[in-house]
């Protein structure tokens, strides 16, 4: 008689996984009986009826868009959206290992991208080795890029007739670019993280996978081509509160300035007045600052100042005025001095 005691006291017809005992007390793996067939369920249908129950959300992939199939009702904006993959974040000794684009036209009227979505996507040799904290988070590895070139002919192809690029962070991504393609200095720039108040839009986070999620689709991030996609699709829908879309909201922002406030030498003892108004402090300049959407803003925040933070006293402060040639780029815009 086998030793063989079986755990819990189950015997051997109800042991998992269809096993059966041998005496030499190994399990062996036994034909499973195939599945009883029956009705296919669709996956659409079984999303469809989940979208429709209060305790179920629904995501999907997201799936790349070449063609938006609608007429233009006004005239046309030709918009080009970027990514970039980087060897750090330091544009004056980083390099570019990844460049994808976008290029669609915008309907004046509706908001919404129309005809064929023009695509961009290519490695580049960065000429130093990629970290691996780098390949970690975008994927790519030294093998991936070695002896690869960005292909200038057709990136200035892309260019042609844009009106205004449009970057998720182009304080980021709008540097490394003209460093890399001295073209890219010459046009308008937006940013759809900060030319959109996505907190007061009603989310709780300007994330781009965050608000693709929002939206209802995920997709695998930190390569450049794909998050150009979810950006597209992100933008191209209607902003909760503002109901424009998020590419009407950055091409209207980019056609006004907008301004960068300096509080020149603001007293020490306001400077919890300053920071609950959102002002950072620049340590190297030493001196607080703001940025502000247009000129009815920035005359009230003038006045703010004066009253608030100088208490009435004579001041000076600098105002740089900022259009969207120089917006999110190193270089500087046009410096004032106010009085107040």
């Amino acid at each position: 008689m086998s030793n063989l005691q079986l755990p819990l006291g189950f015997d051997t017809a109800e042991l998992p996984l269809a096993l059966e005992l041998t005496p030499k007390n190994k399990p062996k793996a036994r034909r499973t009986p195939a599945p009883k067939t029956g009705p296919v369920l669709d996956a659409q249908a079984m999303a469809a009826a989940l979208e429709r129950h209060p305790d179920y959300r629904v995501l999907r992939r997201l799936v790349p868009v070449h063609h938006f199939d609608r007429a233009a009702q006004g005239p046309l904006t030709r918009v080009l959206l970027l990514d970039t993959e980087t060897t750090g974040l330091d544009h004056s000794r980083d390099k570019i290992i990844e460049l994808a684009m976008l290029r669609v036209d915008v309907d004046s009227t509706t908001g919404l991208p129309v005809g064929d979505v023009l695509v961009y996507d290519a490695l580049e040799d960065p000429g130093l080795p990629i970290s691996k904290e780098i390949e970690a988070i975008t994927g790519i590895s030294d093998a991936m890029v070695r002896g690869q070139h960005l292909d200038e002919a057709r990136i200035a192809a892309m260019l042609n007739g844009v009106e205004l690029v449009i970057a998720h962070n182009a304080g980021f991504d709008r540097p490394f670019c003209e460093a890399r393609i001295a073209a890219f200095a010459q046009l308008p720039w937006g940013c759809s993280l900060a030319d959109i108040d996505w907190k007061k839009e009603g989310h709780g986070s300007a994330k781009l996978e965050y608000l693709a999620l929002e939206k209802g689709w995920f997709y695998e991030a930190h390569r450049a081509e794909v998050d150009c996609h979810a950006l597209l699709a992100v933008l191209a829908q209607a902003l909760p509160r503002s109901a424009q879309s998020g590419l009407a909201k950055i091409i209207a922002a980019s056609r006004r300035p907008s301004y960068r406030l300096q509080a020149n030498n603001a007293p020490f003892e306001a400077k919890d007045l300053l920071k609950a108004r959102a002002y950072r402090w620049n340590a190297e300049q030493k001196v607080w600052h703001t940025s502000i959407d247009d000129e009815a803003s920035l005359l009230a925040e003038l006045e703010w100042l004066k009253a608030a933070v100088y208490g009435g006293r004579a001041a000076r402060v600098q105002v740089e005025k900022l259009d969207a040639r120089v917006k999110y780029s190193s270089r500087a815009g046009e410096l004032t001095a106010r009085q107040l």
